[in-house]
């Protein structure tokens, strides 16, 4: 099977180099039946942001998904999902989320929560190996992208995947109107 690959980026099979990888990403991706079509490059860490990856890497915004962590409540029970939209674009959080989520009021999740309870780092957050109790929402565009860019759960890499993968996560939800 061949790897997928973009731009300059050195892939490499993500199941031979889970080192470049965050832990609950490496646990994940060595249970997940379709972890042979992915791989991992690595980038340089002050690069990891998506505007400037692109930049670096001669890539345009389309080629990535972002993975943003967003919560609310209702009855006094917290609701959160990790949203994953094309780069280009952002997730509705006040609307679609919201309603979605059940809640009266959708935010971001605080940056250290979210890099506490996943187990990755900021700017690396991605949809696979979430934490069990997170919703995953993703947007249609996601998965009609060819090759998708998203997070490793490290800053130093990023994970080259089919986006129809990304919709085949274990608890993956596709809406059509995820991103604005």
């Amino acid at each position: 099977m061949t790897l997928p690959s973009l731009g300059t980026l050195q892939s490499l099979p993500v199941l031979e180099h889970l080192q470049l990888v965050a832990d609950p990403v490496a646990a994940a991706l060595s249970a997940w039946s379709h972890a042979d079509q992915v791989a991992v490059v690595e980038i340089d860490p002050e690069l990891a942001d998506t505007a400037a990856m692109s930049a670096a890497y001669a890539l345009p915004l389309t080629t990535g998904a972002n993975c943003v962590v967003v919560a609310g409540r209702r009855d006094g029970a917290e609701r959160v999902a990790a949203c994953l939209v094309r780069a280009d674009t952002r997730a509705d959080v006040n609307n679609v989320v919201k309603r979605t989520l059940d809640v009266r009021k959708a935010s971001f999740l605080a940056m250290d929560r979210a890099v506490t309870e996943s187990g990755m780092e900021y700017g690396g957050i991605t949809p696979i190996g979430l934490p069990t109790g997170w919703r995953l929402l993703v947007d249609a565009r996601v998965a009609e992208m060819e090759i998708a860019i998203v997070g490793s759960g490290v800053r130093r890499s990023k994970l080259l995947l089919p986006g129809r993968l990304l919709a085949e996560l274990p608890g993956a939800e596709v809406l059509a109107d995820l991103a604005g």
